[in-house]
């Protein structure tokens, strides 16, 4: 009888173990799954919170308190929302292609960049989720108020003159210009490179506009045209800008022997323009930056205050 009794307990034993590592189990994810609040219907939940907190460190090198990930995702829900209802959303391919451009700014392969993710507890899938978040956002932001965040070139020279006391706004000279090569062979005779120059010299007589030049030398044998170039003065050479300027517009410069053969520009058009300079460039990109911080600032409280958020846990 006393065999009979230990058979009977150990089953009932073993089930006892059974109900309580199910409950055990259970309850592991449903700390994970435990949702904090809602944002539109849409949960965050505690695991979110903490792959995002694991992110924000590892990204910035610091440890971000958890009402500040919650707003982070908030704000994430809330601009996804928005971007549906303007149609931008974009899709796994538009993710990946962002994620693979990370990794090749960092120059690792993809597979580095998710193992070093995991490393630290973060799944990729963390990351994708906060580069959609930006890819949305930049683009509503820039395609809803693109003339707001316009940067005036006089409200940049003003800001040059107010910082510096310098007149950057220096006026210089725009060339358009398309290459020429009449092709001479390499070990060609002194009496052939004479005659490529004479025909050089023909062109230049018969060219009177961009249209005729690559009307004629797209037809021509051994001759070449180039796209069009366009540079400024600052990006030229004293010696080349003179000839340029020397040179009527739809004209070919003079020819000249390179390597290649016989070269010479046709100029296609001379305009005055303004030169940029490392400085104005410097102003110009910190003023967008200001305006473009100020405008998503504006667009997202408005939108946060629209928001349904309520929270369940904190």
């Amino acid at each position: 009888m006393r065999a009979i009794k230990m058979t009977t307990a150990l089953p009932m034993f073993r089930l006892l173990l059974l109900v309580l590592a199910a409950l055990f189990l259970a309850a592991a994810p449903s700390r994970a799954q435990n949702i904090v609040v809602m944002v539109n219907g849409d949960p965050i939940t505690d695991f979110d919170i903490d792959q995002r907190s694991k992110l924000d460190q590892l990204t910035t090198q610091k440890t971000p308190s958890r009402q500040e990930v919650i707003n982070e995702l908030i704000d994430d829900r809330v601009k996804l929302k928005e971007g549906k209802k303007y149609g931008v959303d974009p899709g796994v391919s538009d993710i990946n292609q962002s994620y693979e451009g990370m990794a090749q700014r960092m120059r690792i392969s993809t597979d580095q960049l998710t193992k070093s993710l995991e490393v630290k507890g973060v799944r990729p899938e963390t990351l994708k989720a906060r580069m959609k978040s930006e890819m949305v956002w930049t683009s509503l932001v820039r395609g809803r108020f693109k003339e707001k965040l316009m940067v005036g070139e006089r409200d940049v020279a003003q800001a040059v003159q107010a910082q510096t006391g310098d007149k950057l706004q220096i006026e210089g000279t725009e060339y358009k210009m398309q290459p020429i090569v009449l092709i001479v062979p390499r070990g060609s005779s002194p009496t052939f490179l004479e005659t490529r120059k004479k025909e050089a010299e023909t062109y230049r007589s018969r060219i009177a506009s961009c249209e005729e030049a690559n009307s004629l030398f797209r037809s021509t044998p051994n001759a070449t045209i180039r796209d069009s170039v366009t540079k400024t003065t600052a990006e030229l050479p004293d010696a080349l800008r003179k000839v340029l300027d020397d040179t009527p517009i739809g004209h070919l410069t003079a020819p000249e022997v390179t390597k290649a053969g016989i070269e010479m520009v046709v100029l296609c058009s001379r305009k005055p323009t303004m030169i940029d300079t490392p400085k104005k460039r410097e102003i110009r990109e910190k003023m967008y930056t200001e305006k473009y911080e100020k405008t998503q600032k504006a667009y997202l409280d408005e939108l946060r205050k629209a928001a349904m958020i309520e929270y369940r846990n904190r």
